[in-house]
């Protein structure tokens, strides 16, 4: 547990290098799966839970992203990160490239995963809470029989009290997103701000999130390029952990400064 200006946070912690700071999605911290495993061969990697997620305190003044965001730029400071490399899925793609717009001088590299934030021009961002979390899960991945961790993650009936993880992540989720719905009109403003190296990552068979919008960040960002994975969903991390890894590995160069 950490403390951030007086809300403790729960995180997983561990590897070795440069730090790495982690941001899931809206369906909540997956813990440490098999590309984190393999990515902290190189780095030290530091995955929080947001507020008002799974074990994490409440912080019922958060109405947006962007206090979110302002919230672990605090993090970076008071976990003593120095200037760390970024990787945020989904809604926490999205709170790293508002960091990123708030202060580039205090992030390293960005890695955007199926990042929500900004308004697709043709298509339309899923309505997450429209749909049960059984429902949602089958259209988040684009075949579950081809995912490595598909048993230990999800072959099996939730607890009681995953239940209520899962519920507490959708009305934290719901209170960050909603209006406007899973973007921030004024965002695209601000990307060109953000000259950080950026690697964008998406499924071509992402159900959720566009692929047009990866297009999107990809033009918007000055020093972004854009790779998009064949037969895969909106949960690349999971559908294809080695794949990503190494991509994230080869963009991140796998060194150490210190």
């Amino acid at each position: 547990m950490i403390s951030v200006g007086g809300l403790r946070v729960h995180a997983w912690v561990g590897g070795q290098g440069d730090p790495l700071l982690v941001l899931h999605g809206a369906g909540g911290n997956r813990g440490w799966t098999r590309w984190l495993a393999q990515v902290s061969e190189r780095f030290t990697v530091w995955a929080p839970t947001h507020p008002g997620f799974e074990r994490s305190e409440d912080a019922d003044w958060m109405d947006g992203i962007d206090d979110l965001a302002r919230f672990y730029l605090w993090f970076i400071e008071t976990a003593n990160l120095g200037r760390p490399h970024v990787l945020g899925h989904s809604i926490g793609g999205w709170t790293a490239v508002e960091m990123a717009t708030m202060s580039p001088g205090s992030i390293d590299r960005l890695v955007l995963v199926a990042p929500v934030g900004l308004k697709p021009e043709t298509g339309e961002i899923l309505d997450i809470f429209y749909f049960s979390p059984a429902q949602l899960l089958t259209m988040m991945v684009h075949d579950s029989k081809t995912v490595p961790e598909w048993p230990e993650l999800f072959g099996r009936a939730p607890t009681p009290a995953e239940i209520e993880a899962a519920t507490r992540n959708r009305e934290m989720a719901a209170r960050l997103t909603w209006k406007p719905y899973m973007h921030n009109p004024r965002l695209a403003h601000f990307l060109p701000r953000v000259t950080n190296p950026t690697l964008i990552v998406w499924g071509r068979e992402d159900r959720a999130v566009p692929v047009e919008c990866g297009e999107q960040y990809r033009q918007g960002l000055p020093n972004a390029t854009l790779t998009v994975l064949e037969r895969c969903g909106h949960l690349p991390p999971i559908e294809q952990p080695d794949a990503f890894a190494r991509l994230v590995l080869d963009f991140l160069g796998g060194g150490s400064r210190r």
